[in-house]
């Protein structure tokens, strides 16, 4: 690994310069390599996941992913320019501007719930920014992780794009190799780990992690909309997403009609559960029974808990379920959830939910539904959260002139679009003097002149 990192850092630091025909080519070898083995890595990734539709990996991975790449490549020209500041007044008639430069080398860990579009997605981006990549996939899917690692091998120098498979001692050792910039996807928990390895280099780090994503509903709603909605952004992947809606919080006494309108969204998705392949399996008998065991602690304390559907034990494909009235100290209210179990909070005042909201860590994601323009605002002024949707959920990481990110306990850092290109960029900043400068005039010994030139910019400035 320490070998790998070593050619790389010195092929970045002999090209520190990196034209942008050879930016593009990297980008268009990602772009050909999903569209030529993209059928190939969908079929890995069921392998993983036991069940999971290849079609599934089409919209959730690669159509993130090519969104990215055709905006990397349409944007790219642009980006890599020199972009002209204006000079102040006592800097005048100097010029500047901030050059962009790649950073060097650019280590990116994934996770397993999206194996494709979180691991080549901040890949393609660093490329983007000139740099050179090495990746860890995640142990948890094989199947994925090894043919990603022999198509890029295949597609890619060593020297440009290289991937180390392992499990956690090979990822705490890949965080601590001296990258100019380490991006991290996975847990919180984790993410910690990650940040202390790569302190001790005073690596810089993008964190992508998650938390308990809120999902208020306003009282001037449509409900059956919303219930769809909420299902479709808490089921895909059978809720192992970083930005699913966590929790839901409803307007006491809407609890009935809720319910109601989500059973019939989930059947409208998901007619079937057991045997489904549109609907993901939980990925591992240890997920699966962590699952079973939240919503088992919360029924036996008193909790409601409504299981719509048939589930699979053999085929870890866990039911939807709703919960209705979760102890606030349960660990289902206290850690992410990463499943298809949607808690549901009742609040009586739009403060109260916003009280609940800020008491907590600051989300990946915040969701609102309703048609009160004013009360949306509310929330939103009020709250902080790593991203928003309005009236749906997951859309605002498919919106490519959106940065994508956390904050606070949910990440650090964004990447999608100029934001993600900035991410792995040295912006460099650069005044050229000119020959009729007066810089002198601030220059000792001080006297008359230099009193009369700083009474002059007071005023002026």
């Amino acid at each position: 690994m320490r070998a790998l990192f070593d050619a790389q850092f010195q092929a970045s630091r002999a090209q520190v310069s990196v034209p942008l025909a050879i930016r593009r080519d990297r980008l268009q070898r990602m772009r050909a390599l999903i569209n030529t083995h993209g059928d190939a890595l969908a079929q890995a990734v069921q392998a993983d996941f036991g069940v999971r539709s290849p079609r599934l990996t089409e919209v959730a991975d690669f159509l993130v992913l090519r969104a990215l790449l055709g905006d990397l490549e349409k944007h790219l020209s642009r980006w890599t320019k020199p972009q002209r500041v204006r000079t102040p007044l006592y800097l005048q008639p100097a010029r500047a501007h901030i050059q962009r430069q790649p950073l060097g080398v650019v280590g990116v860990i994934g996770p397993w719930n999206y194996p494709l579009q979180l691991t080549l997605g901040p890949a393609a981006t660093a490329l983007a920014a000139g740099n050179r990549v090495m990746i860890k996939p995640s142990e948890l899917t094989p199947h994925s992780s090894a043919l990603l690692a022999k198509l890029l091998h295949e597609s890619f120098e060593a020297s440009e794009l290289c991937v180390v498979q392992g499990g956690a001692d090979v990822a705490h050792e890949f965080a601590s190799l001296p990258f100019d910039h380490l991006l991290f996807t996975g847990s919180t928990a984790v993410g910690r780990k990650v940040a202390a390895a790569a302190a001790a280099n005073l690596t810089p780090t993008t964190l992508e992690l998650g938390g308990k994503s809120p999902c208020v509903i306003d009282r001037s709603v449509n409900l059956a909309d919303a219930a769809l909605k909420i299902a479709h952004g808490k089921l895909l992947n059978a809720g192992q997403t970083c930005i699913a809606p966590d929790y839901l919080l409803l307007p006491r006494g809407m609890e009935a009609a809720f319910e109601q309108a989500y059973g019939a969204a989930v059947q409208r998705l998901f007619p079937t559960i057991d045997g489904n392949p549109d609907y993901a399996a939980v990925l591992t008998d240890r997920h699966h029974a962590r699952l079973q065991s939240l919503v088992s602690e919360v029924e036996a304390r008193g909790a409601r808990v409504v299981t719509l559907g048939q589930g699979g034990e053999a085929t870890r494909q866990l039911a939807p379920t709703l919960v209705f009235g979760a102890p606030d100290d349960s660990r289902l209210l206290q850690e992410e959830i990463f499943g298809p179990v949607l808690p549901v909070l009742l609040y009586d005042k739009l403060s109260d939910a916003v009280s609940h909201i800020n008491a907590r860590p600051r989300p990946l994601a915040l969701y609102w539904f309703g048609t009160d323009t004013a009360a949306r605002d509310h929330l939103l002024q009020q709250t902080v959260s790593g991203g928003v949707t309005v009236n749906d959920t997951l859309m605002h990481i498919a919106h490519e002139n959106l940065p994508f990110g956390g904050v606070g306990e949910s990440g650090w850092g964004a990447y999608h679009g100029e934001a993600g290109f900035l991410r792995f960029t040295q912006q460099k900043p650069v005044l050229v003097q000119s020959r009729f400068a007066r810089g002198d005039l601030f220059y000792p010994p001080y006297g008359p002149l230099f009193d009369r030139v700083m009474g002059l910019l007071k005023r002026w400035l």
